[in-house]
């Protein structure tokens, strides 16, 4: 199941561009006169790039024409997610929505509430994670760029005392609320609330600064080398997955509540929820991470 799920992520970079935006008008959950509210398929890139044959930007046109009640203008990005993520995506219907959406994002006013499985449980159960965030060169056979934690303090080899180190001009103040929903298996479910939007930021506070990676992200398991993720015998056991197959393992990262002020006055604010997707559905029962306790 693992490999065929591969499978499936690389089949939407071989689509029509027609029937790329025909899943997404599917995972169409919410539409008014100002925005268009997308479920975000894993696996597909918000812009494109090097390599990338399809992404949710080179389809914005079609999508439109696709979507009732639209005029002929194209949709809008409001903010973005990672390849990997799925769950809420908001695209304005005009530009001057787009705009002012954006600055709702910029300005903190947008609240986001994101479900992830980590393997390890956080401790404490629950609390805020504060550490600037900066992107830095990973000296290693294959080169290449992580974001990374810039912390503010460190604790003295010497004699263990708190050291207030020179501030990084490069790094991001970085805030991340998070909560344990439910733990089993060497892994927990989290409830995950980022107060800044900084590239990454949950991945890696969660990865570096509480020592929990996200079930999946085989580029935040480690930090000096891209290899797969290494998981605990029991976590295999229970996906019924060996190591050498837990590259194939999907990140499991969901965008699951945004809500956030709409309208010219920002007098109607809605609440915009998404279900996991499948997998990940799956992966809770079989790690029998119980949602409703």
């Amino acid at each position: 199941p693992a490999r065929r799920r591969a499978r499936e992520l690389a089949a939407l970079q071989r689509v029509h561009p027609n029937v790329l935006a025909r899943v997404l008008k599917q995972g169409a959950v919410y539409q008014d006169e100002e925005v268009v509210v997308l479920n975000k398929p894993n696996g597909l890139p918000v812009h494109g790039g090097p390599g990338i044959k399809n992404c949710i930007t080179d389809v914005l046109p079609i999508l439109a024409k696709m979507l009732e009640n639209m005029r002929a203008e194209t949709l809008h990005l409001c903010h973005r997610l990672d390849k990997e993520t799925t769950g809420v995506m908001v695209l304005a219907r005009s530009k001057e929505a787009a705009d002012r959406i954006r600055l709702l994002f910029k300005t903190r006013q947008v609240e986001k509430i994101y479900w992830a499985i980590s393997v390890g449980h956080p401790d404490p159960a629950e609390g805020i994670v504060e550490i600037p965030v900066v992107e830095k060169e990973v000296q290693s056979h294959q080169p290449h760029y992580k974001m990374t934690l810039a912390p503010n303090y460190r604790l003295s080899p010497e004699d263990g005392k708190v050291l207030k180190t020179r501030k990084n001009r490069s790094a991001e103040t970085a805030v991340t609320r998070y909560r344990i929903l439910a733990s089993s298996s060497a892994c927990s479910l989290l409830e995950l609330q980022p107060i800044t939007g900084v590239k990454h930021q949950i991945r890696v506070h969660l990865a570096y600064g509480l020592g929990c990676p996200i079930l999946g992200d085989h580029k935040y398991s480690h930090w000096n080398k891209l290899a797969p993720q290494k998981l605990p015998e029991i976590t295999l056991r229970r996906l019924k997955l060996e190591q050498s197959q837990a590259r194939h393992l999907p990140l499991h990262l969901h965008a699951q509540r945004l809500s956030l002020p709409l309208g010219a006055s920002g007098g109607k604010r809605i609440d915009l929820v998404c279900e996991p997707p499948v997998f990940f559905h799956r992966t809770l029962r079989k790690l029998e991470l119980d949602i409703d306790k």
